[in-house]
């Protein structure tokens, strides 16, 4: 074989590649990450995930976004969506209330490029601050069909893949002054709103027409995104946590199943994981922090199915569940944990170094924890019960990354305030 030949087949089976890639990422699949913590909706991913990187290396592309955020992206396809806001920006007294505007954002995920920006006013009267987390907590969801997307009081907004909107829905007038951040649930051919901020209410929109197709109320402090669980008879509970109690609700009709007793004396801000039949939630600074109830009862069953509890947890972020244990990092400690799923025992706590305040939700995949602090570093841990550091990763600027990370394919997605990075080999 001559040179020039070996050339010219390295370079087809180059592009072969490039273009097998692009078209794999070009329509959707059910491993896609189009909700809040990806296809199971508690952070766990299928795939290899680069475990170094920094500014200069390993970033595929890096975006600038319109307009600062702590929603995490989704995916569908090759489109990426994530949320903004933009008008109005107290912690640096820009603009004016009366110009705040929420957006979601389309992105190319082969290049980076923003595809289309749809821009929805507020409505007022709004919070004059949102203490820490700004306008834009609410992360988006996505099917084959629409973007998803929870603006608190200004609604719940469903747009096509070409943002053209197609519905909307009010679910609420009221605001806190930590705003809103509970994300949609897609399930069968409803859209599950935890509106706690809005109406103290859980809202099951028609995912084609956004009618109201039941609500329950008394959804008290309560920030977290719901989650859906089989029990161990294979029934589907929909499940939220409230200042006091879980809850459960048959997600088809909104009827309640369940509650059980939390003793956490705080709101609840982190989203709970279920596995086996067992549901895990985690919240407060003090006292009680964390629990564990088995899945279906009915009626109070803080006797008969909650399993522990513990005084380990978060405030914010959510935990992983992975072979029998649970992980997670403190919110405001710099400490990762590591505890026995059955009984709440703890295994190991380490105080990284480099480690500030964690407000984002961990990933796993292959093995692996991926932890984002507030100021960029990204540490990778081992997903098993002997604690191990593999890598620390640190993105530079003083941009709030307060989004969760997300994944797509090989890739993972981190969002700050002011870009948003696709990582990759």
């Amino acid at each position: 074989m001559t040179i020039h030949s070996f050339l010219r087949r390295s370079s087809l089976l180059v592009a072969a590649i490039w273009l097998a890639h692009v078209v794999l990422i070009s329509t959707g699949t059910a491993e896609d990450w189009s909700t809040f913590r990806g296809p199971t909706r508690m952070g766990v991913a299928d795939t290899q995930l680069p475990t170094q990187w920094s500014d200069t290396n390993n970033i595929v592309w890096k975006a600038e976004l319109p307009g600062p955020g702590s929603s995490s992206p989704v995916v569908f396809g090759n489109r990426i969506f994530v949320t903004s806001y933009n008008g109005y920006f107290p912690d640096e007294s820009r603009g004016t209330l009366d110009k705040l505007q929420r957006q979601l954002i389309a992105v190319d995920a082969n290049s980076g490029q923003v595809v289309w920006t749809k821009s929805i006013a507020a409505a007022h009267p709004e919070e004059e601050r949102i203490r820490d987390h700004g306008y834009a907590g609410n992360s988006p969801a996505v099917d084959d069909k629409h973007v998803y997307a929870f603006f608190g009081k200004s609604g719940v907004y469903a747009f096509d893949h070409d943002g053209k909107q197609v519905w909307h829905a009010d679910v609420g007038s009221q605001t806190n002054g930590w705003g809103s951040a509970a994300s949609p649930v897609l399930y069968q051919d409803l859209v599950i709103i935890n509106a706690s901020v809005e109406s103290e209410s859980l809202v099951a929109l028609d995912r084609n027409s956004g009618k109201e197709i039941w609500r329950t109320g008394d959804i008290r402090e309560s920030w977290n995104t719901p989650i859906i669980a089989k029990s161990a008879e294979g029934r589907d509970e929909l499940i939220v946590a409230r200042h006091g109690d879980v809850l459960a609700f048959n997600p088809k009709d909104g009827s309640p199943l369940w509650t059980c007793k939390t003793d956490i004396t705080w709101y609840m801000v982190p989203s709970g994981v279920a596995a086996d039949g067992v549901v895990y939630f985690f919240g407060g600074r003090s006292g009680t922090a964390s629990l564990a109830v088995r899945l279906g009862g009915q009626g109070d069953v803080t006797d008969s199915h909650r399993l522990w509890t513990s005084s380990h947890g978060t405030n914010v972020s959510s935990p992983i569940y992975h072979d029998g244990h649970l992980y997670w990092m403190h919110d405001q400690l710099g400490i990762a944990f590591c505890a026995k799923a059955d009984s709440g025992e703890l295994v190991y706590r380490e105080r990284l170094e480099r480690a500030d305040q964690v407000y984002s939700s961990p990933v796993l995949a292959a093995g692996k924890l991926y932890y984002l602090t507030r100021s960029g570093t990204t540490f990778v841990i081992a997903a098993r019960p002997e604690f191990e550091l593999i890598a620390t990763n640190q993105l530079e600027g003083k941009h709030g990354f307060d989004g969760s990370p997300a994944v797509i394919q090989d890739r993972l997605l981190i969002r700050s305030a002011k870009f948003m990075y696709c990582i990759g080999q």
